[in-house]
């Protein structure tokens, strides 16, 4: 709300248009298609005759202002404070993002003020030094295109070192980990930055096929029982995906989802955090990776127990 109420999309078409007539490149027409580009539907109805019959003393007869100076948009103060909150967070500070301009800026608030839910509590060690350097060392590569050898401690505790590319880096909301895609072998491999002990860039390798290609997208089917609040803490959780809800009856409803197939391993922490509360019933695929998870679960439960 911060930054698209104040300075929203009404403020950035009219700097466009300013812009333009300060340069003395604005036509009539070019005006239309600036605000149909820029801004809502209905703003071709009144930005365009503002600007002309004098409503808004910005441009003159010809189509120039009385302007001098291109338009600028700097940020506000509060704008300022909440992206210095924004930068406390370790997840943020690992892309060593550049904060030249908020040195005096006091923080709107402090970062034990932001709390999370419906997260596990063994997140990776983002103020760690060697998590840092091992992050920003994949970073590199990924941007470079650079193959690296990685260090790292298996599930079981046994210490490998692996040469691989790195694809990119993901992020999950659920565990509040980064795990690295890695294109090595005949197919892709996760590896989480967490249990890695170094990281070595090594040569330059050709451009791998870019990963900002058009998601593939698939619908997952949830039958959600509505049981100590379910339902509405599912329809929390997944909020930000395209869905549609079905009551089946009191107690139980169907939920369809649209997702990116990338997101699957995460989309399955996420159902399994639910427990009998929530069912996948498809794709088929994904009921059986389900099924694999919740059987491997069980055997690492029961060779505990016998041990």
């Amino acid at each position: 709300m911060l930054f698209s109420e104040i300075y929203g999309s009404y403020y950035n078409v009219l700097a466009a248009v300013l812009r333009e007539a300060v340069d003395g490149t604005l036509t009539y027409e070019r005006l239309y298609a600036l605000v149909q580009e820029k801004a809502f539907g209905e703003s071709a109805l009144t930005i365009p005759s503002n600007l002309r019959d004098g409503t808004w003393l910005l441009l003159t007869d010809d189509g120039k202002t009385p302007l001098r100076h291109t338009p600028t948009m700097p940020p506000t103060t509060l704008q300022k404070r909440w992206l210095k909150t924004l930068l406390l967070d370790p997840r943020i500070r690992l892309f060593g993002v550049d904060a030249t301009g908020l040195e005096d800026v006091e923080p709107l608030f402090p970062i034990d003020a932001v709390v999370y839910y419906d997260q596990y509590t063994d997140g990776d060690p983002f103020d760690d030094p060697r998590y840092i350097e091992n992050f920003r060392a994949l970073l590199t590569a990924i941007r470079a295109h650079r193959r690296v050898r990685v260090r790292f401690t298996s599930r079981l505790g046994e210490r490998r070192s692996w040469v691989c590319t790195p694809l990119r880096l993901e992020y999950s909301a659920k565990d509040d980990k980064f795990r690295l895609i890695t294109a090595g072998g005949r197919r892709q491999t996760t590896l989480n930055v967490g249990r890695m002990r170094g990281v070595v860039l090594l040569e330059q390798t050709e451009q791998p096929t870019p990963q900002t290609a058009a998601p593939r997208m698939d619908v997952l089917v949830l039958e959600v029982t509505d049981a100590r609040n379910a339902l509405e803490r599912v329809m929390l959780h997944f909020s930000h995906f395209e869905k549609q809800a079905e009551q089946l009856d009191e107690k139980h409803y169907r939920l369809t989802l649209r997702y990116d197939r990338d997101d699957e391993t995460e989309l399955l922490i996420r159902i399994l955090s639910f427990g009998p509360m929530v069912k996948i019933t498809a794709p088929e695929r994904l009921v059986q990776q389900m099924r694999a998870r919740l059987q491997k679960q069980k055997n690492l439960k029961s060779n505990s127990e016998s041990g």
